[in-house]
């Protein structure tokens, strides 16, 4: 089940007037499964939609969710694991995590969800502005503001806010927000779209993966024993030749493999994308294979603007479909996320 925050809208969205609660880490200090912003949503009925821990915390916050449903308040917790004595909660990271949670209600606009989904709907990233209320104060007050990156400008340095934080402003009411003068910011940013030029046997993991991680998946290939529907669900088919692909296509497209095995339809999706926006392309097979692809498409190694992978993935060892696949997303979701190859003991504290 994917977790972004694409995903908790629009399960809120399917129900809107029921009594969701929304949770948001605000703080961290020390270790935790996941950093300030971090969101999920909790139903009256008892489900809930999102992760804020390894799976530690959200019994317990269920229950103070049904508290904040109760009296129409913000409700704030810590959970503290740095107390290695403490087993209540089990939580192995060793930090400290502050929350926040908020119940959406006509009143509060429901945190103004609807202008985050038409933001993420429209431009690639945004800003999510959330006041830092006190605990028991009325959800009524919780007026949540939604910028893309333009008018986020006017209001703080973007820069400054490549991760959730907190922001002061001095003059809140120029937002026509006074409830608070502490607000977290959270970067907000649609989902990754990968297309996979492509649609064999080995091609299935690669895309069942790449939906487990969240992202939009266009698979195509126009042949007609390939990309059957049931062996891609969750994914966009496009079972017509390349040359008949939407005119805007490429249009927020993140990532691209191409793996189709055939060196005609390879040559025509590297032409395809080579000018395209994209930060991560993919080819399968050896580099002898490359070069010929490359020459039928008339590109030179060159000609491509984006992290060029070609033979495809990292040196992670494995030959089966499934250990190419990892090996593929692997590097495309560091290279997608300005991510380094190094052991996390060297960047974690």
């Amino acid at each position: 089940m994917s977790h972004h925050i694409e995903d908790l809208i629009r399960h809120w969205a399917a129900k809107p007037e029921d009594e969701w609660v929304l949770a948001v880490i605000t703080h961290v200090e020390g270790s935790s499964y996941r950093k300030s912003g971090a969101m999920m949503l909790f139903h009256p009925l008892g489900h809930s939609v999102g992760l804020i821990s390894g799976g530690c915390l959200e019994a317990d916050l269920g229950r103070k969710a049904q508290q904040a449903m109760q009296s129409q308040q913000i409700v704030r917790c810590q959970y503290d694991a740095s107390d290695e004595s403490d087993a209540s909660y089990q939580l192995g990271c060793g930090g400290i995590v502050d929350l926040m949670l908020v119940p959406l209600t006509h009143a509060n606009q429901a945190a103004n969800l609807s202008s985050l989904q038409k933001l993420l709907a429209t431009e690639a990233q945004g800003f999510y502005l959330l006041p830092l209320l006190e605990h028991g104060a009325p959800a009524a007050d919780f007026q949540a503001r939604v910028f893309n990156h333009v008018a986020a400008e006017q209001v703080f340095s973007v820069t400054d806010f490549n991760r959730a934080g907190e922001l002061i402003l001095p003059e809140p009411q120029q937002l026509h927000l006074t409830a608070s003068q502490s607000y977290l910011v959270t970067p907000v940013a649609r989902r990754k779209r990968i297309a996979v030029f492509g649609g064999g046997i080995d091609a299935q993991p690669l895309v069942s993966m790449a939906l487990q991680l969240g992202w939009q998946v266009d698979v195509v290939d126009p042949r007609t024993s390939y990309a059957r529907a049931h062996d891609f669900a969750g994914a966009n088919l496009f079972k017509c030749p390349i040359d008949d692909l939407p005119a805007r296509f490429c249009d927020q497209l993140d990532a691209v493999v191409v793996m189709s095995h055939n060196l005609d339809l390879d040559a025509q999706a590297l032409r395809l994308v080579c000018h395209s926006e994209i930060r991560y392309l993919a080819l399968l097979g050896p580099a002898h294979r490359r070069e010929r692809v490359l020459n039928k498409a008339e590109l030179a190694y060159e000609d491509i603007d984006c992290f060029f992978s070609a033979p495809a993935g990292l040196a992670l060892g494995g030959e089966l479909p499934s250990s190419i696949a990892l090996s593929i997303l692997s590097q495309c979701h560091g290279v997608l996320h300005d991510a380094q190859l190094v052991a996390l003991d060297r960047v974690m504290k």
